[in-house]
């Protein structure tokens, strides 16, 4: 007797970016920022961070993004990255030439970037929590309080006396 299998879509996409140049350890204080976001948040954080290892990972991540909409079609607001690893690379040997014939080694780092993409519409769980989210209200939001611009530089008294 033959059964049907459900197919379950795809809930993940990958993304590999080998022999990147620079030093695993540049990258990972980048990749830690961004591990467990949703996607524009990562796109914001990376825009706005100093570090040259960003912009590789920016590809990166827009390039997971794109194959998440493509082959899963999926929404980009849906999507958080589930997974992102660093790891060390080969190691770069050149020589440069150095007084008396000598020569000084000079050694550059590669890294591999694994970045994984999960689009959270397809799990309850994250829904749960969205929905707890949006029902939590804060402290400052209970209050509805407005706050009036006060101008102390306009004629209104302090400054008039003499």
């Amino acid at each position: 007797m033959l059964t049907k299998e459900k197919k379950e879509k795809k809930r993940e996409t990958y993304v590999f970016g080998q022999h990147i140049s620079m030093s695993a350890d540049k990258a990972r204080r980048v990749i830690d920022q961004i591990r467990g976001r949703s996607y524009e948040e990562t796109l914001l954080i990376l825009e706005l961070m100093p570090y040259r290892a960003c912009y590789p990972i920016f590809k990166l991540v827009y390039s997971a993004a794109s194959n998440a909409s493509y082959n899963m079609s999926s929404k980009e607001t849906n999507l958080i990255i589930s997974k992102a690893e660093v790891n060390a690379s080969t190691t770069r040997k050149k020589f440069k030439p150095r007084a008396r014939g000598r020569s000084f080694p000079i050694k550059k780092s590669t890294c591999h970037i694994s970045i994984v993409m999960k689009d959270i519409s397809f799990d309850d769980e994250y829904r749960q929590l969205d929905s707890l989210k949006r029902s939590k209200k804060t402290r400052w939001e209970k209050k509805h309080t407005t706050m009036s611009y006060h101008n102390m530089y306009s004629s209104e008294g302090i400054w008039d006396k003499k």
